[in-house]
Formats: C-alpha cells, structure tokens, sequence
C-alpha cells in the first residue's frame, strides 16, 4: 500500500531550500454530536518524511498476517477491530486477541524512536459548551506541533516545516480555514509559522499512516471516555515530551483541577 506524503512537491520544494518537512497525520475519535460520549479526541502522529515509507512497510507486515493473499484489503480502524462485528475482525471471536491487533499497530509507533513523535488532545465536551470540539482539539494540535517544530530550530537547528494531512471529515473546509487563520492571525496563543501549507485531507485507506493515527487517537479515546489505559499506556512515551512535562498530550477540561491522568500530572508537576 502506497502512503500519500511521500511525493508531495511542498517537500520537494523545501529540500531544495534545504528545509525537512514533518507529516502530521491525525484523526479523530468520538463524535462532537454524540450526547452519550464525554470526549472528542483529535491525535495522531508526526513523521520526519523519510520515515514514512518504513512505518507503512512495518503496517502492511501486520496486514499480510491478517490477510496473506490480499493485505491491502485490510484496513486498520481501531473502533472496528474493537468491535469485531464485520470482516476480516469477526473472524477474531475473542476480544482480547483484536485488542492484541490494535496494539501491535501502536507497537509500530512506539518502537520508533527516531523520527516519529505523537500527538494528541482530548476534548471535555461539558467544559466547552460554547466551543466546537473539533476546532478546538485542531487549534491545540496545531499550536503543539508547530511548538514542536519550532523547538527543534532552536535546540538541534533542524529547519523543518510541517504539512498536516487529515483522514476526510465533514469538517474539511472548516479546518482548511482554520489553518490558514492560524497562520494569518494566530491562535489564541500564537501565529503558527511552521505550516507550509493548509491541510490536506485524504481517504484512509490510501494511508497506512493516517491508519496509525486512528489507533493513536482511539487509545487517547478510550483512556478518557472508558477509563481504559491499555492502548495509551504502550504509546505514551511517544508523545512530545521535553523535561519531564508532555507536550503532545493534552486533556482541556475544566471540572478537575486535580485530575490524576498523564497529561494534566506532568504539567503540575513541573
């Protein structure tokens, strides 16, 4: 399976001003209308743009296990596996072997620790009432990751740019305009600078990577709206971290000011 990114003329017009470009692939889990979920979870994961192709090799490996004879039929899509009521998952009876599935997928990431680096922010719907969750995750995501590239101007004088690239959502038009806002007029912490260009949206299925994100936003999913740390706990090391505080995970709520989970724990703390 071919991963979109790794031909994207913005990086080929970057090398050549001897800048690398990072590929923030997101998704998202939960619904923003869903009145039976607490949370929306935008996540997913930065990768330096020559990595690409090897996570997406390490992806279809799994793949082959699943479906030998035709692996790019299988598509990994966490809440599906979970659930295990349609092909190939239903074929896994018990429910411990599909969660065995997920987390081997998010084993890739973890495994990977040069180049590859996670995000992801976790919205309390109540806490916001007047917000959309989705904008509101996207301008989070967006402010840490151009952190992230800034800060490694600054500490490794890597000069990176970055490229978001979305699974298609309903929210296409809005988040390309966000973006661009960003950019123009800031957040509401800063200008984003490290953008090179609004999003791109693709269909999942094109994308081993954007794959990899949806497991990567369901593990944060599932860790704030069940209580569930299996998936996060293998993942959690991943996400941008400098000096102890984790920058890469973020819980926006405002009913616990003593909330216990990593996120909120590392930012007290230090």
């Amino acid at each position: 399976m071919r991963s979109v990114g790794n031909c994207h003329p913005a990086a080929f017009f970057l090398r050549k001003r001897g800048q690398i470009m990072y590929l923030l692939y997101l998704d998202d889990s939960g619904s923003a209308k869903n009145p039976n979920e607490e949370y929306l979870v935008l996540g997913g994961v930065a990768v330096f743009e020559r990595q690409v192709y090897w996570l997406s090799e390490s992806l279809e490996a799994i793949a082959k296990t699943i479906n030998p004879t035709d692996p790019d039929s299988v598509e990994f899509h966490a809440s599906e596996i979970a659930g295990g009521r349609a092909p190939p998952w239903n074929t896994f009876k018990k429910k411990e072997d599909r969660i065995n599935i997920i987390q081997s997928v998010l084993k890739v990431l973890a495994q990977d620790t040069v180049g590859t680096t996670a995000f992801a922010c976790a919205v309390h719907k109540k806490s916001f009432p007047s917000d959309d969750p989705m904008e509101r995750a996207f301008e989070e995501v967006c402010d840490r990751f151009d952190h992230y590239l800034r800060r490694k101007y600054q500490e490794d004088n890597e000069k990176a740019r970055g490229l978001i690239i979305i699974d298609k959502t309903a929210y296409e038009t809005t988040l390309q305009g966000l973006a661009r806002d960003f950019r123009r007029i800031g957040t509401r912490w800063r200008v984003i600078k490290n953008l090179a260009d609004i999003p791109l949206f693709v269909d999942s299925r094109a994308s081993r990577i954007v794959q990899l994100a949806d497991h990567v936003a369901y593990s944060v999913f599932r860790r704030y709206q069940a209580g569930d740390t299996r998936l996060l706990d293998v993942i959690l090391s991943s996400f941008d971290a400098e000096g102890g505080k984790i920058h890469g995970l973020v819980h926006k709520q405002n009913y616990d000011s003593n909330c216990m989970c990593p996120a909120c724990m590392s930012r007290r703390i230090t």
